[in-house]
């Protein structure tokens, strides 16, 4: 990637890539309450220091309380000229640790993080070990009863397709409609660790976070490979399993029309690659 240090003018659109470690954070969206600890107050104020003025950002995907990013895409409308060294290497050493700018771009003024997107993925990451582990605690998810990753992603194949989502939505949803399309599911064993790989055209409040607690049901043998479709077909949120925990999931990539011309996502550490 080149970091030119030549100033983009005023009012250029720039997008980026956003990698963080979502632990701390009281999901994406800023809130309210200015005490309240969001990944976009502190990127906002990141890029506020190296303009000089106000910011605001859109995002692709706003994850919730302790889920991470290893691909987020945001866009802003750039208020001041600065170069893409300037609001990647600048914005970074305003940011803290655990939240990372990895590109810049300039971009036409019709794209936007969200509505141009034509998907997103998630990683779901579960250490299925007989003890939580200590290392990349809140980075995972633990599971000590053994899973059949076979078996899970088998059962996930139900799920792709344009479909109605009901039964793997969250209570709190807002969005109008339940019908999502998944474009592609994969589980699968990683050593220890039990990887669901899933890219929709969109998700519903808590939709990968649902389908994964009913996928472990399915793998760990307490429910048959047919529970899925059965829930699918119900449209019932009370018969499917308890929502995963936030901790094992990623937002590891969004895809964008070609005519953008966006960098690729880097790779990122091993257990969302």
């Amino acid at each position: 990637m080149s970091l030119s240090a030549d100033p983009l003018p005023a009012g250029s659109r720039i997008a980026c890539c956003i990698e963080y470690n979502g632990q701390r954070y009281s999901g994406w969206q800023i809130q309210a309450h200015s005490d309240v600890l969001t990944v976009q107050a502190m990127l906002e104020r990141a890029l506020g220091g190296i303009a000089a003025a106000p910011i605001r950002v859109q995002c692709a995907g706003r994850t919730d309380t302790g889920v991470h990013a290893s691909g987020q895409i945001i866009h802003f409308d750039a208020p001041v000229a600065r170069g893409i060294k300037a609001w990647v290497l600048g914005t970074n050493t305003h940011l803290p640790d655990d939240v990372r700018v990895l590109w810049a771009a300039p971009v036409a003024e019709d794209f936007h993080a969200r509505f141009s997107a034509l998907s997103r993925r998630y990683r779901y990451v579960i250490a299925n070990t007989a003890v939580s582990p200590a290392l990349l605690h809140g980075q995972l998810t633990w599971q000590r009863r053994q899973l059949d990753a076979q078996k899970m992603h088998e059962a996930a194949q139900s799920l792709l397709g344009e479909q109605d989502f009901t039964s793997f939505r969250a209570a709190s949803c807002q969005s109008t409609s339940p019908m999502r399309n998944v474009q592609s599911i994969e589980v699968g064993r990683r050593g220890e660790l039990v990887v669901i790989d899933i890219r929709a055209n969109a998700f519903l409040h808590h939709m990968v976070r649902n389908i994964a607690g009913s996928l472990m049901a399915v793998g760990s043998g307490r429910e048959g490979s047919n529970w899925i479709k059965s829930l699918l077909a119900a449209r019932d949120r009370s018969l499917a399993a308890d929502t995963a925990a936030p901790h094992g999931l990623y937002l590891v990539g969004v895809e964008y029309p070609s005519k953008y011309d966006l960098p690729a996502v880097p790779a990122g550490p091993i257990l969302v690659s």
